[in-house]
């Protein structure tokens, strides 16, 4: 449970001993703004399983949060023992902590602190998503190649991507948090921000919120496999066809379920067919690849459509939005979850669960389900 105070949304310790104030017992983790609370929530949750002593803390529309840890080591175990992947609103994360900088000769400050580091492999400057971090943005572009230079010449970073990742998040340019991840668990983007290009002749800019979805549950080398042009795909709630633009994209025949009207570009493809129907009563006459559904309605109902095209085998793979209530929005996430897992296991089927808050998304988190045994091919 947090307390929300004027300046910071604390977490109660999971317990009181060690010194936290050691090198390096910090995990950082970037957020979208407002969502600092559920960050908070879900680490300290995770930590609280794995027996990771320490407490979260984050200040409001900060778009980030800390887990401090009570010993050194605490990051890194979390950090072996959780897949980035798996974390639901964490965009991104690093374990280290802050160091100040003077106004000149940062590097050389940056360089003392990274003695307590092993040596990395790649490196990113980021900022915080929020108007002060969009500020920052040209000062970290001008800043990057000076720095990397220097830390190539000290042996700090070297070009092996097995190694991990130096992660310097700037707070303004007298603040950075000095941090690194496992180059294999973090996020795929810096600050988990995708550089995806809106495509002028989508319906609607949610056309983004599939396709990073499809970036980040599948991996790059499947596409071909899992998103062809032999396949069929269902949109509930389609128009005006942001979301079945994308599967038309990959070439899918799709049927689009909205009782309102489909952009005439995709109808003219001649790969959509267009029912208004409503669509928590459609159901396909066989077994489709894909459904895919971003209707604005209550978390819980969206949750049991998942359960039924994937329990009663009318898809094989599914990507559902779940907009989220004000409050409690972690706990809410975690209790649909939890279950559809235990529908799923009732039902003596396996299905494989991806939730996460996409920078895409807003006031929601994107499910993507694969059903892993059970269905017909």
């Amino acid at each position: 449970m947090h307390v929300e105070g004027s300046d910071f949304l604390y977490h109660a310790p999971i317990s009181a001993h060690g010194d936290e104030s050691q090198f390096m017992n910090t995990l950082f983790m970037h957020c979208r703004p407002g969502f600092e609370g559920e960050v908070c929530s879900e680490i300290a949750d995770h930590a609280a399983r794995l027996g990771v002593a320490g407490y979260a803390k984050a200040k409001p529309q900060s778009a980030c949060a800390e887990f401090i840890c009570h010993e050194p080591a605490g990051p890194e175990r979390l950090m072996a023992q959780l897949r980035f992947s798996d974390l639901i609103f964490p965009r991104q994360w690093a374990r280290g902590d802050f160091v100040q900088l003077p106004e000149t000769d940062r590097i050389s400050v940056l360089l003392e602190h990274l003695v307590e580091f092993p040596r990395c492999g790649s490196l990113w400057l980021e900022v915080l998503d929020t108007n002060d971090g969009k500020e920052l943005s040209n000062f970290c572009k001008k800043f990057e190649a000076p720095l990397r230079k220097a830390l190539i010449q000290a042996g700090r970073l070297v070009d092996d991507p097995q190694l991990p990742r130096l992660l310097l998040t700037f707070k303004s340019g007298r603040e950075v948090f000095l941090g690194m991840a496992p180059a294999d668990n973090l996020a795929m983007w810096p600050m988990g921000i995708p550089r995806l290009k809106f495509p002028r002749e989508a319906p609607s800019r949610s056309t983004l919120k599939l396709e990073e979805a499809w970036h980040h549950f599948i991996p790059r080398s499947e596409w071909d496999e899992r998103l062809h042009g032999d396949m069929t795909g269902v949109d509930l709630g389609a128009a005006p066809g942001g979301w079945t633009y994308q599967l038309v994209r990959r070439g899918m025949l799709v049927t689009a379920i909205d009782n309102g009207p489909m952009a005439e570009s995709l109808m003219d493809t001649g790969l959509v067919t267009h029912l208004m129907a409503d669509g928590f009563t459609y159901r396909p006459k066989q077994t489709v690849d894909w459904m895919v559904c971003d209707i604005v309605e209550k978390p819980a109902r969206n949750a049991a459509l998942l359960e039924t095209w994937l329990g009663e085998n009318l898809c094989r793979e599914a990507v559902v939005n779940l907009k989220l209530p004000m409050k409690q929005r972690y706990a809410e996430v975690k209790r649909l979850l939890e279950r559809i897992e235990d529908g799923f296991r009732d039902r003596g089927i396996k299905v494989q669960i991806g939730c996460k808050q996409l920078y895409h998304d807003r006031e929601e988190v994107t499910c993507h389900l694969r059903r892993l045994e059970g269905a017909k091919r």
